[in-house]
């Protein structure tokens, strides 16, 4: 894939996204939330690829990848009003249908056209199939984890917000509307001190939520993802506001020692 090529997609995304606005503020700011989502991904999707060390070619399609990843996003929440699948349409088959009725992969070699619509299938999984070639594995384990990077830099601004100012706005809307109550499921903390990831139908609290959040160290697959995470204080925000508890405490200290462990054997 050219350079050039990359240059069109950036300009195309931003003409669709754009074509959704309308006079609706609250659409329109919501539209916004995932265009600089997308954008901020992509940031940290090059991050990630130079400390992989990948080649220029595979920086554009890790790029392209990141910025179409949520381009389901877009009709998804125009149509229902939600971005939550369950409620609506998976959005990556979604986005899949509207790259190939847009036709804008066109131009893409097809065999890279493949790895990048694989990718982006993918990512919303919560795992991958066993089946995946190296390059579709590569490629849809880097979306994963920056995908999850740029969600937990959102949700901590927002708990940054909410601490400072919890007048101004409901977080129960950003954290599929749980309620905000002082306890948590035993059952979620004893599944991240056994390492084991937590699925959202667990979830009976906003606090549930962040447990969840933090347990997604364990699905990352890249210890320099793990590095970012923990140099941006991501879990430190989410623990702050967990009860402080004795429980709480082991999971925090489970999940540190399993963080260092991966980023020291890199």
């Amino acid at each position: 894939m050219e350079q050039e090529l990359l240059e069109k997609f950036r300009t195309w995304f931003d003409d669709y996204v754009t074509g959704f606005f309308s006079e609706d503020e609250y659409v329109n700011s919501n539209l916004k939330m995932k265009q600089l989502h997308s954008r901020r991904t992509c940031s940290v999707t090059l991050e990630l690829v130079d400390e992989l060390e990948l080649d220029a070619n595979q920086k554009r399609i890790a790029e392209t990848i990141a910025l179409f990843h949520d381009i389901g996003r877009f009709e998804q929440f125009v149509r229902y009003g939600t971005y939550n699948d369950a409620r609506s349409v998976n959005h990556c088959q979604l986005g899949l249908q509207v790259l190939r009725d847009t036709n804008v992969l066109a131009p893409v070699d097809k065999a890279e056209r493949k790895v990048i619509e694989k990718a982006i299938e993918y990512h919303g999984r919560k795992e991958l199939p066993s089946d995946l070639d190296d390059q579709c594995l590569l490629f849809s384990k880097v979306i994963r984890d920056a995908d999850k990077v740029d969600v937990l830099y959102v949700i901590t601004e927002y708990h940054k917000h909410y601490r400072d100012c919890p007048g101004d706005f409901m977080l129960q809307t950003l954290l599929l509307e749980l309620p905000d109550e002082p306890g948590y499921s035993p059952e979620i903390v004893d599944g991240l001190l056994h390492g084991r990831r937590i699925d959202h139908k667990e979830l009976r609290t906003m606090n549930d939520m962040r447990l969840l959040l933090i347990g997604w160290v364990y699905d990352v697959n890249f210890a320099a993802t793990l590095k970012q995470i923990r140099e941006r204080g991501f879990l430190d925000v989410l623990f702050d506001f967990l009860p402080k508890t004795c429980d709480i405490e082991r999971v925090r200290r489970t999940i540190s020692r399993y963080v260092d462990s991966r980023i020291t054997a890199g």
